[in-house]
Parts: C-alpha cells; sequence; structure tokens
C-alpha cells in the first residue's frame, strides 16, 4: 500500500520531538449500502476512502493525526506537525527498530469479494427477504432491507518494527418489518453478519431470518403490557448478550480501567460473578463478524478470558492504556478507520455455555420475564448501571411461557446482574452489531446461552 521506506520515514519524522514510540495506519476501504423500501430498491451508495493516520507516544503522552494525502512529502509534514505537540529533546535515531514484514494465514477465508458480485445479484436476494417479510401476515405494513458489504485494506507499522498488512472483508444484511392495526405499529428486526464475502449473504436461510423479523412485529403488536417489578428474567441467547457487552464489557477495557473509571478496576482474582460465568472476548473465532486476524495495532487476535467461574482473570489492553497499566497489549487496539486513534474494544464477547438445558431454565422458573430478543440501550461505564429494552418478551408462569407482552425495559447494574446469574444454557449464540466509543464505530459480536437472572427491575406499564 505504502512503500516500506516511505513509512520508516514517516514513523522517524514523527519522533523528531522526543516521542519514544510511533505509528502508522494506512487504509483503503471501499464499501456498498443497498436499501430496498417499499418493495423497490430506494438507493444504492458505493464509495472509497484512503487515509494515514500517524500517532505518536512520549511517556503517558499521545498525540494523534491523519490525512488524504500520501505523498511522501505530505506524509512527513503531517507526522512533524503532530510531532511539535510533543515538545523534548531530538529523539535518537536508533529508537527505530528495523521495519520487517509480517505474514499469516488469514483465519477467516473468503469465497466470494463483494466488489466481484453484480449489482443485480445483490438486489435479488434484498427482493427475496422484501417479499417474504411482506407476505408473512396481513398485518405487515412495510419491509425495509439493507446489504451492507465491505473491504478494508489495512497496512500498520511502528517504530517496535511491526510492518503488517491485511485485508478484511465484512457482510451484513439488516430486515426489518413493521406491523400495524391502524391505531398501534410495531417493529422487528434481525441483523445477521459475518467476516465473510457475498457468499455469506447468498448462503442465509432467509426464510428464517425474514420471518422471524416479520413475526417479531406481528406478535408485539398483540402483545400486553409488560408489568413493572422485580422479576427473575430469563434472557435468550444471541444478541440476548448485549446486555453484558454494555453493562460489563465496557467496564473491563483498558480505555475505562486505566483511569479507574470502572467497577471492575483493581479487582483481578476476585469474584465478580457468578462461579456460573465465564465471560470471553475472543477475536479469533473463524469468519466471525466481529473477529480479526490482527488489531488496529498490528498485535495477533487472540482469545481473552475476562472472568473464569466468576474470577476477574483480566481486561482487554491497547497499547497506549497499557503503559498507563504497566501491561501487555491483549490484540484488543480497535477503530473505525484511519480517522481515529485506536484504543481497547471488544471483537466477539460471549458468555461461554454451561449445563442447563433452555427447557430446563423456564421450567426452574415460577414466574418471571423472558426476553427473547434484547433491543438498544444506555449503560454508565463508570458505574455499570444500565437501562435496556426488550424488543420481544413475555411473561412465565408455572414454568411455561405465557402470553407475549411490549414495552419492558431491564433496569440494573452489570456488575450485580453478573452475580445474580443462576442458570446458564448450554446453547450459545452470537448476534452481530455495531459497537459505538471514543475510537468510533465497529462490528463486535455480542453472545451468550440462554441464562437466567434471579432478579432484575424491570420497567413496564402495569402496576405487578
Amino acid at each position: 500500500m505504502l512503500d516500506k521506506t516511505l513509512v520508516e520515514n514517516v514513523i522517524s519524522a514523527a519522533l523528531t520531538t522526543g516521542g519514544d514510540f510511533s505509528e502508522v495506519f494506512v487504509e483503503d476501504r471501499f464499501t456498498n449500502n443497498m436499501h430496498h423500501q417499499g418493495g423497490k430498491l430506494e438507493k444504492s451508495l458505493a464509495g472509497r476512502d484512503f487515509g494515514v493516520g500517524i500517532r505518536i507516544f512520549k511517556g503517558l503522552q499521545s498525540v494523534y493525526a491523519y490525512t488524504n494525502d500520501y505523498s511522501e512529502e505530505g506524509l512527513v509534514k503531517a507526522a512533524k506537525t503532530a510531532a511539535k505537540a510533543l515538545q523534548g529533546a531530538n529523539s535518537k535515531k536508533d529508537i527505530i527498530l528495523p521495519l520487517e514484514k509480517q505474514s499469516f494465514e488469514t483465519a477467516h477465508p473468503i469465497q466470494l469479494m463483494p466488489n466481484s458480485v453484480e449489482k443485480n445479484r445483490k438486489l435479488a436476494v434484498l427482493r427475496d427477504a422484501s417479499e417474504i417479510v411482506s407476505n408473512y401476515d396481513p398485518a405487515i405494513a412495510q419491509a425495509i432491507i439493507r446489504l451492507i458489504d465491505e473491504e478494508q485494506h489495512v497496512l500498520i507499522a511502528n517504530s517496535e518494527g511491526i510492518f503488517v498488512e491485511d485485508k478484511r472483508v465484512r457482510s451484513r444484511m439488516a430486515i426489518a418489518a413493521v406491523a400495524t392495526d391502524g391505531t398501534d405499529m410495531q417493529t422487528g428486526f434481525y441483523g445477521p453478519g459475518a467476516y465473510q464475502g457475498f457468499e455469506f449473504i447468498e448462503g442465509l436461510d432467509l426464510n428464517h431470518y425474514a420471518k422471524e423479523a416479520a413475526r417479531i412485529a406481528v406478535t408485539m403488536l398483540h402483545a400486553d403490557p409488560a408489568p413493572s417489578g422485580k422479576f427473575p428474567v430469563i434472557i435468550d441467547n444471541e444478541f440476548g448478550g448485549v446486555i453484558f457487552h454494555e453493562a460489563c464489557g465496557h467496564g473491563l477495557e483498558a480505555e475505562a480501567v486505566a483511569k479507574n473509571n470502572s467497577v471492575f478496576a483493581g479487582k483481578i482474582g476476585e469474584q465478580v460473578a457468578s462461579d456460573l460465568v465465564t465471560y470471553i472476548d475472543d477475536g479469533t473465532i473463524p469468519n466471525e463478524w466481529g473477529s480479526i486476524n490482527i488489531d488496529d495495532e498490528g498485535e495477533k487476535a487472540r482469545k481473552n478470558v475476562l472472568i473464569e467461574n466468576g474470577i476477574l482473570k483480566g481486561y482487554m489492553i491497547d497499547k497506549f492504556n497499557g503503559r498507563r497499566m504497566e501491561a501487555e497489549s491483549t490484540g484488543s487496539g480497535r477503530r473505525e478507520s484511519y480517522k481515529f486513534a485506536p484504543t481497547s474494544r471488544m471483537t466477539n464477547t460471549y458468555i461461554a455455555p454451561g449445563e442447563s438445558t433452555p427447557e430446563e431454565i423456564i421450567a426452574n422458573t415460577e414466574h418471571g420475564i423472558y426476553a427473547k430478543y434484547m433491543g438498544g440501550g444506555s449503560v454508565n461505564p463508570a458505574t455499570g448501571d444500565y437501562n435496556f429494552a426488550v424488543n420481544e418478551a413475555y411473561m412465565v408462569k408455572n414454568g411455561k411461557i405465557d402470553k407475549p407482552i411490549r414495552g419492558a425495559t431491564l433496569v440494573g447494574n452489570g456488575a450485580k446482574t453478573i452475580q445474580k446469574v443462576d442458570m446458564v444454557g448450554n446453547n450459545l449464540g452470537h448476534g452481530a452489531g455495531m459497537c459505538g466509543a471514543s475510537s468510533g464505530s465497529i462490528p463486535v459480536n455480542v453472545g451468550q446461552p440462554m441464562l437466567r437472572v434471579s432478579e432484575i427491575t424491570v420497567g413496564g406499564r402495569e402496576a405487578n
């Protein structure tokens, strides 16, 4: 992407005011976004973005700059301009280790590059999904289908001698169904994604995903208002993991831990969760949506066990926050694009499967709430306090799933909720999503098997 000698010159220029580490991140990204609504293709956007990010450390100081000018003159100028923010004695030339090109075998094979596929071939899948949603039930008023794919080429080099390139390919389909009875309206959604090419889109079971989105919308249209109070709550697998991603995962990122802005800071070796809970972040799972070969600092992806049988084992650490913590990187430095400096972020984060079956969990719940599909929410990373909507929920009575309810929200504290997990299922599933933080929006997986929390505050319209 850029000549190694040029990159070495940029790294050297970045250290002219006394920095002790510099890094160059080069990105060339191709994106496609197709939006099908009302039975027709509403828009189809394709684009390419190229840029270079330059980062410099001096002790616990960090500065970041980026540019679209990839000429040697432009890059060296950007590096020297950034370096002026870190004043000090001139650096020694031997601070830069010789750049050695690294290679690896991808863990995520791609069969069909998205840019090699004709638009009409993609459009046919969108039409099929739209028809399945629209024909599901007379109450369906609208089908909104999006197809997103991207090819991202990166080069990462730094003064520690790293020089590595990677190609990342991701594809996702977002299926939304809107149902109405003339006075009320409900939406169902399913958004499968993978670190794959167009083979993933063509291989999707559209009957399952499209009908599921439509079913959620129609079911919730006829649901009763959710009760309010404190209940045992069964949270289903796949995207159910979003509650722990937000309420616990962010608290295990070094960006929060290093500043002591996390309830998990300083608790390595302590019991922080139910002994049924093992919490893992694993960027190496083949072809999963949140997977990586290397992170955005050039470190190899790895499986990081964060909590094991309730005991806090570690954090997700990037290079800069590793300096603050005097700890090594865990391959967790990620960013949206060259316009962002990387920081510690999740990849595929999930609760490991337990020994209970879903049927046993439901049968052992006398009275509670079954949250089948979670929605969005908010969390305070410093405290772990959260508030999440439930897209599809049911009452549980006498060990059986009862009537559907709508308007339910789960309110609580992540550190306390993870301690109240009293049953963990054996049906681990992952769900694709996008996670926003200081280094931008990145693809992540959230996951878990079905599990039960002994008590969560449920906000609803009806008194319990």
